[in-house]
């Protein structure tokens, strides 16, 4: 699962994560890799994401330290409608519309 996690996203940007299959989670109001003090050691996994998953959904981003420490951080998914959660859940735009011109050829 490829995820990137932001501050905020800019319009463009946003889509354009979602459209290649890339999953954006938004941090809550007031928490940032500077206030969690993110060195780039961690590893990170996502609480809470399952098939059925919702436009703006709140999920879980599970943070280990490199020392063992756990952290979890709530954070918004900014998957923000539900043609979104469709391209998502293929992989992205292009392996979505490749599916359904299969679908309409058999």
């Amino acid at each position: 699962m490829k995820v990137v996690v932001a501050q905020s996203f800019e319009r463009i940007h946003r889509s354009n994560l979602v459209g290649m299959g890339v999953l954006p989670l938004q941090f809550k109001d007031g928490t940032t890799a500077q206030t969690l003090k993110l060195d780039g050691t961690e590893t990170y996994d996502v609480v809470g994401l399952s098939p059925a998953i919702r436009p703006q959904q709140d999920l879980v981003l599970r943070i280990t330290r490199k020392s063992g420490a756990v952290e979890n951080v709530p954070v918004r998914c900014r998957i923000d409608t539900p043609i979104e959660i469709d391209y998502y859940a293929h992989g992205g735009i292009l392996p979505y519309v490749l599916r359904e011109i299969l679908k309409r050829g058999q």
